[in-house]
């Protein structure tokens, strides 16, 4: 039997964990991408990565099928949520393990999703779908400003606004549907009621919620700012919350691999912002470990590749993230301060996303820090310390 490979369409900010995670279980990882030199990470781990169309299916039934000649073909798999029901046609064809396709499909569509949910009773803001001005602006009035808008398929907040005023209402659509936003599907905009409370999200893998954390999402745009796990919530609130959580999967059919899941408390209790069928972003699987033990990379490969996963959670302590935003578009001049930052006892991770002399534009990530200690306060003292030595400037375009 030849070498047992894993294979990976895209890359994502969790890739290079995919990557190590896999070696550890002993397997050969394999990237298949549409622009492989996108990936300078992976290529930097030293794994293959191979030209193909990652949008054509049947291209990729043609590779992988090629790489079952040379491999042991023990999984396929993603952290990148355009091509997860990809995954799961791949694994469907070729007898693995993998997600349900059209489950993914039907969740990543923002207003099929909302349908689904409501059908099932579970708690959403109100929403409408507009393809054009006039029910924008119709839309918004009936349910009443402020109100979000964003498109029906898409993700990291991108092309999402919270719009205060008819002004705002019309600023946006004109940018959604003015040819400025880059579009996944036909254009259709999400018009929906601005659900207020503070937020948390989950991190469940088939229906066992691992954590909760508190994120730290600004208004008018969402960008998150920052998470701590777990949330400073009575057992109560955590139990009425992982019990609406769990209804969702059980609506949208999502009961394999991991799911990361947004909701606010509000004056109604815990109400569905969204639900996405995948493992969440970095650097979220690193606080999770952080905080409860439980590393979700490793054990979503598990599941992948037909293994028992080990969910139980080996220790607790309080992690957080702090991501530093760019305030405007124009050019990083400078940032100083990781090393030292990095250096100061309770911090387990510094990243920078941006090298000096690189054009960014407002609501970019420019860099996170990480804290991990055994109680709140210690962290967060931690973490404000070191954000504190960072500092950078950008020349305003």
């Amino acid at each position: 039997m030849g070498t047992r490979a894993l294979i990976l369409l895209e890359g994502a900010s969790n890739m290079v964990r995919y990557v190590q995670a896999a070696r550890r279980l002993g397997l050969h990882p394999i990237s298949l991408s549409v622009d492989p030199s996108r990936y300078a990470c992976l290529a930097a781990e030293g794994i293959e990565i191979i030209r193909v169309d990652t949008d054509n299916l049947d291209a990729l039934i043609s590779e992988c099928s090629r790489l079952r000649k040379t491999y042991d073909i023990a999984g396929i798999t993603s952290a990148l949520e355009n091509v997860y029901a990809t995954v799961g046609k791949l694994c469907e064809y070729f007898h693995l393990s993998g997600p349900d396709s059209a489950s993914i499909e039907r969740c990543c569509n923002k207003f099929t999703q909302r349908q689904i949910l409501a059908k099932a009773g579970i708690p959403i803001p109100a929403y409408r779908l507009a393809t054009n001005a006039s029910e924008v602006k119709s839309f918004a009035t009936e349910i009443g400003l402020p109100v979000i808008l964003k498109p029906i398929v898409g993700i990291g907040s991108n092309g999402v606004r919270l719009c205060r005023n008819v002004n705002q209402l019309v600023e946006h659509t004109i940018y959604l549907l003015g040819g400025k936003h880059i579009w996944r599907s036909p254009p259709s905009i999400l018009v929906e009621e601005f659900a207020q409370g503070p937020q948390y999200n989950l991190e469940v893998m088939g229906d066992e919620v691992i954590g909760i954390a508190a994120a730290d999402y600004g208004p008018p745009h969402f960008v998150c700012r920052g998470h701590i796990y777990p949330a400073r919530l009575t057992d109560p609130e955590c139990k009425r919350i992982a019990d609406v959580s769990l209804r969702c999967l059980r609506a949208l059919g999502l009961d394999w691999g991991p799911t990361n899941i947004e909701l606010r408390w509000t004056n109604r209790g815990p109400v569905v912002i969204e639900v996405n069928p995948r493992l969440a972003g970095s650097p979220v699987p690193d606080m999770v470990q952080l905080a409860y033990g439980v590393d979700l990379v490793t054990e979503h490969i598990k599941l992948v590749i037909g293994d028992e996963w080990d969910l139980h959670k080996g220790h607790a302590q309080t992690a957080a993230a702090r991501y530093l935003i760019a305030d405007c578009d124009g050019t990083l001049d400078r940032i100083d301060g990781g090393g030292p930052a990095a250096a100061v006892p309770g911090i387990a991770d510094v990243k920078m996303y941006v090298e000096p002399k690189t054009p960014v534009i407002r609501r970019d990530r420019i860099a996170h820090v990480i804290a991990a200690a055994p109680s709140r306060a210690r962290t967060e003292a931690i973490l404000q310390r070191a954000v504190d030595i960072i500092d950078w400037s950008i020349t305003r375009k």
